[in-house]
């Protein structure tokens, strides 16, 4: 197995990591505001919440990371996590034990690597997870979903539950989650080739909606795909709403334009045929516009969660890289519009993921040594936001 390779100073904090989960704690949240069209036409400014409202308190839980990307909670405490060189790691007792779990080594492959993670519904019972993990095949860049068995010292890799997604140096998208019907999401990019989201028998440009076990949904909107919507750039974030059960999508724009959608099984979400405010037909079909996106900002949204407790209940968080700020969005009405704050903004930099754990922590993940960031000496790390409402 390919051992870790890690500079004095990651070593260092490392060594940090397992011997204490309380590093420091942060200040509260950073003000600023975020231009976001109330509607698909009426572009509204709303500022961030004053920090004294805000019903949690930072602290910094781990440093010295490899580009974390998506975390995932067990049913016994355990927290595991994804770092895109290639490694599954886990937190025990609020301690990143230092050897990885499993090593899937990726490199040169760009934006790709080892993505996204799910948990098995039943993981309690069967111990099955799910990693989205690029690859190469001969001189291509793909993607694949694997299903892992994990135990208390190891993981090792059991199936190979989908194979040849296209992929590139940018674009895998590689979000995974569970939906409340049981079934597996994945959001893919185009691979870097536009053209690709539209062809509805490519696997590059959609979210795809899967059994347990790899096998095609029979209720999937197009029967035997496991194609679940299409005409997507690079989305890299799911959410449940919890009262509606409406799924929320994140996705990269192209020079701004960021997307935040609410997902129809079925539905084409128009890239590369319209963008922002742009309406368009295809084939009689009425191509989906975004509920909100950035206009002439750049977010580069990623990873998101709606809030299940505590004061801010129903409010959906949003993980931005480019933008460096935790995006607050407020749906309202009946789901066709949304306001958008900031908070955190270029507090600590690039942020790829948040999520919210059992107890109502939420855990927000932070990227700055990807290659676009500008990394901080204790770069990357794990935040935890703790409620004060408790």
């Amino acid at each position: 197995m390919m051992m870790r390779k890690l500079t004095a100073a990651g070593t260092a904090a490392l060594m940090l990591l397992t011997t204490s989960c309380a590093v420091r704690e942060e200040a509260g949240p950073g003000t600023g505001s975020v231009s976001s069209p109330a509607s698909s036409t009426a572009p509204a400014r709303t500022g961030a919440p004053e920090a004294d409202d805000f019903p949690y308190r930072a602290q910094v839980l781990a440093e010295g990371l490899q580009l974390p990307w998506e975390l995932a909670f067990a049913p016994d405490g355990r927290i595991f996590f994804t770092e895109r060189p290639g490694f599954l790691r886990v937190i025990e007792a609020g301690k990143v034990r230092e050897a990885p779990l499993l090593e899937l080594p990726s490199p040169g492959l760009g934006e790709g690597g080892l993505l996204g993670l799910a948990l098995d519904p039943n993981f309690a019972a069967n111990g099955n997870a799910y990693v989205y993990q690029t690859y190469r095949n001969g001189d291509a860049v793909k993607n694949r979903i694997l299903r892992l068995s994990i135990g208390q010292e190891t993981a090792k890799v059991e199936a190979t539950l989908m194979d040849d997604i296209p992929g590139s140096s940018t674009h895998n998208g590689g979000r995974m989650k569970f939906g409340p019907d049981g079934f597996l999401y994945i959001t893919t990019g185009d691979a870097a080739k536009r053209e690709l989201a539209q062809q509805k028998d490519s696997l590059a440009g959609k979210i795809l909606r899967l059994a347990p076990d790899g096998s095609v949904p029979g209720d999937n909107p197009f029967p035997g795909s496991p194609v679940y919507s299409w005409g997507h750039r690079n989305p890299q974030g799911l959410a449940w709403q919890p009262d509606t059960g409406a799924l929320f999508s994140s996705e990269h724009g192209q020079s701004a334009h960021d997307e935040l959608n609410i997902i129809t099984p079925g539905a084409n979400y128009g890239w590369p045929l319209i963008q922002g405010d742009e309406t368009d037909t295809r084939d009689g079909i009425s191509l989906k516009a975004p509920l909100t996106h950035s206009g002439s900002e750049t977010w580069a949204p990623s990873g998101m969660a709606f809030i299940t407790q505590g004061p801010w209940k129903g409010r959906l968080l949003v993980a931005a890289l480019s933008g460096q700020q935790l995006l607050q969005v407020m749906p309202e009405g009946s789901g066709q519009s949304a306001s958008v704050s900031s908070l955190y903004q270029k507090e600590w930099g690039r942020l790829r993921n948040v999520a919210e754990a059992p107890d109502g922590t939420l855990y927000i993940l932070v990227g700055n040594r990807d290659g676009r960031g500008s990394p901080k000496e204790n770069d990357d790390k794990l935040i935890a936001l703790y409620p004060t409402w408790k």
